[in-house]
């Protein structure tokens, strides 16, 4: 198909946009054919689109993501593992197994998302809808796929969306297994998370062997992969970046040998503050937390804020997930990250919509081909009624989605009431 957009306001995604009038977008199939002055009449062969008083903007990239996940709350933990174990048992469930991360990467397009990065998913179901997708067989997001991460026994998320290695001849073999469904990145799991900890303080406890790490991020990057690790203690922060770990996922509270290592590796954090909040935020009788996970969850919270505070602070490159899958974090509710990255690390809305499209765009490798405005990218654009420059929450309910060319309008999810009332209550600087 061939469009035209005319009459909006372009926001072109890059860190000193400013809003632009006056231009239309031409599309070519996938391409931003060109962006010129609007025209006193259409070309011959272009369907308008008439953007009057929408904002025009890239899609959103989202860089942490899990498709197993809806994000519900939950009164109790599950038994991940026991349940993927379950859901591939017989072909039945296997079957709606792969339905459902079809179904949640929709909504992920859907609320504005055009690119996921996902660290963790299950068995090769990322890496195969990511092909379905880019083949137009399937409706969703441009998918950058880990697929299974790589943990150890009792390690973070093992057996569910993560395999365990118990030697370094294993995981080496799972870097290799990996490489054979040709993903994109290679996901290690190397401390533990809120949820893993049984004792206050302990969150980020090192579960990963710095041998092991290295060993891995050695024959990913021999086999030209980039690598990303699940850490949330210093500890683990430093031993991931010493051994070769190319993005660091959560982060921790920083210390000056982190933050020279960050530069020394060129390593980048993705920044992820929406997972914790719920437990270091919410009330007990909301969360259904118990006091260590509160407490755990408020040591991590902090963490990852300090850490995304002197990252930018020392020019470290800091990238955007929520975390998707956890409990309270839903596939549609990605824009939520961008208004937590202003209130509580201190940017600029500007700052946070370039870092959500083209900052993330850059980091991920894909740069070139998406995150900005621009002649030549692919056509992956939203509008929103409101002008996210001003308030971030605009994004909140997009109403055109374009990825890859493709056309959505006036997208729709189905919202969690119960989700939404409560984390509202933080679109506002405390």
């Amino acid at each position: 198909m061939k469009y035209i957009i005319k009459g909006g306001t372009i926001l072109d995604g890059t860190k000193e946009m400013q809003a632009q009038t006056g231009k239309v977008i031409f599309i070519n199939g996938e391409t931003i054919e060109r962006i010129e002055e609007e025209p006193a009449k259409a070309p011959e062969g272009y369907e308008v689109i008439d953007a009057t008083g929408l904002y025009i903007m890239p899609g959103l990239i989202n860089m942490h993501v899990h498709l197993a996940g809806n994000g519900r709350p939950q009164k109790k933990q599950r038994d991940n593992a026991k349940l993927v174990r379950l859901l591939f048992s017989n072909p039945l469930t296997a079957a709606v197994a792969r339905k459902m991360v079809e179904g949640y990467a929709k909504i992920e397009l859907m609320s504005g998302v055009t690119t996921i990065r996902t660290v963790g998913g299950l068995r090769d179901l990322d890496g195969k809808l990511r092909d379905l997708i880019a083949a137009g067989k399937k409706d969703g997001p441009r998918i950058l796929a880990a697929n299974e991460g790589i943990s150890v026994p009792g390690g973070h998320m093992a057996g569910s969306v993560a395999i365990a290695a118990t030697s370094i001849e294993e995981a080496i073999e799972l870097v290799h297994k990996a490489d054979g469904q040709k993903v994109d990145l290679i996901k290690l799991m190397i401390t533990g998370g809120v949820l893993d900890a049984k004792e206050k303080g302990t969150p980020g406890e090192m579960k990963m062997d710095p041998k092991m790490i290295k060993a891995i991020c050695d024959e990913a990057h021999r086999l030209g992969y980039k690598t990303a690790a699940h850490v949330e203690s210093t500890e683990g922060v430093i031993e991931a970046l010493k051994n070769g770990v190319d993005s660091i996922e959560h982060g921790a509270a920083p210390t000056e040998e982190m933050i020279r290592l960050f530069k020394e590796k060129h390593a980048f954090l993705t920044t992820t503050l929406s997972p914790a909040l719920p437990y270091a935020l919410f009330p007990r009788e909301v969360s259904n937390a118990s006091e260590v996970e509160q407490y755990n969850g408020n040591m991590v919270f902090e963490g990852i804020r300090d850490c995304a505070k002197a990252a930018l602070e020392n020019d470290i490159p800091v990238a955007l997930g929520n975390d998707v899958g956890c409990p309270w974090i839903t596939q549609y509710d990605f824009w939520r990250e961008l208004v937590y990255f202003k209130n509580f690390i201190g940017v600029s809305n500007a700052f946070a919509l370039y870092s959500a499209t083209l900052g993330n765009a850059q980091l991920a490798g894909i740069g070139r081909t998406t995150g900005s405005i621009e002649e030549g990218k692919c056509a992956d654009i939203i509008m929103t009624e409101r002008n996210p420059l001003g308030d971030l929450t605009a994004l909140r309910n997009v109403k055109t989605v374009m990825a890859r060319g493709r056309l959505y309008r006036n997208p729709k999810v189905k919202r969690s009431p119960v989700v939404d009332e409560q984390l509202d209550q933080y679109l506002e600087a405390k």
